[in-house]
This record gives structure tokens, C-alpha cells and sequence, in this order.
């Protein structure tokens, strides 16, 4: 039977399984300076090479091999990527750890280091999806239905939109075309994300 995971539908691949595993052999006080890189670089990737020339000074002062540490960093560094797409909780991370073959101890450690930046790390992602797929631009023009094969729709107001959106490496037009109670819903939830946006600033 396999075993399920949270952070992943399909299984994880055996290298994951083998260098969370050599995790282990690492005392708690090496852990907890490893993983604190980990959610420094998921922090702040801007960083990575001064990261990277961290992992090798780590590497030289424990007396571990540079290329196996970035290969082990690697998949600790996949997991929580994974984890903050599923929006898991601790319990869940300490859970799917364990499954790897992380011991109790360390999960603990991992999943409250996980708690403390969880609204960190979730924060950067929203700005960063909200800076992929800014609105940039916005044009609109009502028209009224002169004729049509249906009676009943005949003199009906509409609205035409073209969005402009920011897609991080141009723009693209997204056009649409709404009745007016349409157009007063689709304003409703705009004014909800403008007051939620607000809030998160």
C-alpha cells in the first residue's frame, strides 16, 4: 500500500526519501542551523548566492561533503516549497516529515519553525501573485441593444471591458461583456478585493 503525503499527490522520490534520512545524522544544534537557511532562502531567494557560499562554510566546519550538503538542501528546500502550495498546517508538515523518515525531534523543530513563518512566507506569495496579475489599464463602453432575434432583449443596457493585465513579462487585453446587473456584481466583488487588498497593506 502507499503511503499518502500531504505536500504532494504522487510519491515523493527516493533521492527526497534518502536525504531527509540524512538529515538525521545531523545533531539538533547542525538541524536547526540548516533549516533556518531553508526558510531564509524561501524568505528572501534574492539572497541565494550569499546563501549558497553560507551552505559551504557549513559544509567545511561539520566536516560534510559540499556537493552531498546541497544535494540534501535541495530536497529540504523542495518540501516546504511544496507545503506552502497545499497550505498545509504544522501537523500536516510534522506528519509528512515523519513519513519521510525524519526523526520525532527534528519534525518537532521543523514544524515550529514553520508556524513562525508561515504568514511570512504566505504574505510574499499573495504580493507576488498580486504583482504577476496586476490590473494595469481598464477601458469600458455601454451600449444598448438595438436588435436582436430575441424581443425581450432589445433595448437592454450592456458593458464592454477591456482589462489590461500585467502577466510579469508583458501585458495581455482580456475583454469582456456585461448586462448591468453583471456589471454591478462584478463591481461588488471588485470593492471586496480593493477592502481586503487595503487591509493586507
Amino acid at each position: 500500500m502507499t503511503t499518502s503525503f500531504h505536500f504532494t499527490k504522487e510519491s515523493p522520490p527516493d533521492i527526497m526519501f534518502t536525504d531527509i534520512q540524512t538529515v538525521n545524522k545531523f545533531n539538533n544544534e547542525q538541524f536547526s542551523q540548516l533549516v533556518q537557511y531553508v526558510f531564509l532562502f524561501l524568505r528572501e531567494p534574492a539572497t541565494s548566492s550569499r546563501l549558497l557560499s553560507q551552505l559551504d562554510d557549513f559544509a567545511e566546519q561539520n566536516g560534510v561533503g559540499a556537493g552531498a550538503l546541497r544535494n540534501v538542501f535541495k530536497s529540504l528546500l523542495s518540501f516546504p516549497a511544496c507545503a506552502m502550495k497545499k497550505h498545509l498546517s504544522p501537523f500536516q508538515i510534522k506528519e509528512d516529515l515523519m513519513k519521510l523518515g525524519l526523526s520525532e525531534d527534528k519534525c518537532d523543530h521543523f514544524a515550529d519553525l514553520w508556524k513562525d513563518n508561515l504568514v511570512v512566507l504566505t504574505e510574499d506569495a499573495l504580493n507576488k501573485t498580486l504583482m504577476v496579475n496586476q490590473l494595469v489599464d481598464m477601458e469600458w463602453k455601454f451600449g444598448v441593444t438595438a436588435s436582436s432575434s430575441e424581443l425581450d432583449k432589445v433595448g437592454n443596457t450592456f458593458l464592454q471591458l477591456k482589462l489590461v493585465i500585467s502577466t510579469g513579462i508583458g501585458t495581455r487585453n482580456t475583454y469582456m461583456e456585461l448586462t448591468l446587473p453583471q456589471f454591478y456584481s462584478f463591481l461588488h466583488e471588485m470593492e471586496k478585493a480593493k477592502a481586503s487588498l487595503e487591509y493586507l497593506s
